[in-house]
């Protein structure tokens, strides 16, 4: 018996017919000729070698064999419905994974909430979050490791396609009894003569002040590296020097510690985080739906609703 020659049409014929004990009304509720209908039945009962109706000038009875065949038919057509409706789900976006890798500013500010709510209104779909520098977030872009990348600008983004994410404020963190500590704000260049708490040189953060404190010609005094956000501010209520960090990141921080912080006025201070897609033509539904959700820039490139 060869099952793989069986087709859902003469599955869908054969309960049709069984159901109304006629295989004309079967035939009509199929949208088939009555000839072709009558066919597809013999056919059926040639591939599993048993008859499966009892004929007569009335209409049509199950056989014994024919109840058996009517129940796994509706088996067999309520799984193929299920199969159905959940590739259906797939094709519009309501399912899948995405694989997102994004530094710790955007980590710790912006997305938490974004995707939270994204989960909420597609709750099929499964996030899996890397937390990275933004060197490597860029390389697993290139690399296919990663869906959807956040990073800071001023990052290397040859092969990927880049848009505007959000925008963070860089503030200046001290204890309180700090010499700068009652200042409401000042640049980098009033607090270059102090000692620095940093991040690792390889996260942007850190390569910033390098780079700028290089353009002032004036060495950061760095001290010490973290490699978190709170290890920076523990750092610092210790009195082990002062740091910069994103101004929502360093709330929290700030007021559990009893430290303080202000603003930088340098222009570089206004930073904007990036969202980097490798291939836009060919993006998931799932990949395509977030990523509108999260920068409105993306969304009319992808034409997607935000």
């Amino acid at each position: 018996m060869n099952l793989a020659r069986f087709d859902l049409v003469s599955l869908q014929l054969f309960v049709a017919v069984a159901r109304s004990g006629s295989i004309t009304r079967g035939a009509s509720q199929c949208h088939l000729a009555v000839a072709a209908a009558s066919k597809r039945i013999s056919d059926l009962e040639k591939h599993l070698g048993v008859s499966l109706l009892y004929r007569h000038a009335n209409g049509v009875k199950l056989t014994e064999a024919g109840h058996v065949c009517f129940q796994h038919a509706l088996d067999v057509l309520e799984s193929v419905e299920r199969l159905s409706g959940a590739m259906s789900d797939y094709a519009a976006g309501l399912r899948g994974q995405i694989r997102i890798w994004a530094n710790t500013s955007a980590i710790t500010q912006f997305l938490p909430d974004d995707l939270s709510a994204f989960m909420r209104a597609h709750p099929g779909i499964r996030i899996t979050l890397e937390e990275r520098n933004s060197i490597e977030v860029v390389a697993a872009l290139r690399e296919n490791r990663a869906d959807i990348g956040i990073f800071a600008e001023r990052t290397q983004t040859e092969g990927v396609a880049v848009f505007e994410y959000r925008r963070d404020q860089l503030v200046l963190v001290t204890p309180r009894d700090h010499p700068l500590a009652q200042r409401k704000s000042l640049s980098l260049a009033d607090a270059l003569d102090y000692d620095f708490v940093s991040l690792a040189d390889a996260t942007s953060l850190a390569e910033r002040l390098h780079a700028e404190s290089s353009r002032l010609e004036k060495p950061l005094r760095l001290r010490i590296h973290v490699r978190s956000f709170d290890a920076v501010c523990g750092m610092i209520r210790t009195g082990l020097g002062i740091g910069v960090l994103p101004q929502l990141a360093a709330q929290p921080h700030v007021r559990s510690m009893g430290l303080k912080m202000i603003r930088l006025t340098d222009a570089w201070a206004q930073r904007t985080l990036l969202m980097g897609l490798r291939d836009i033509e060919a993006l998931p539904l799932p990949v395509r739906l977030l990523a509108g959700e999260l920068s409105e820039q993306a969304a009319g490139a992808l034409g997607v609703g935000k």
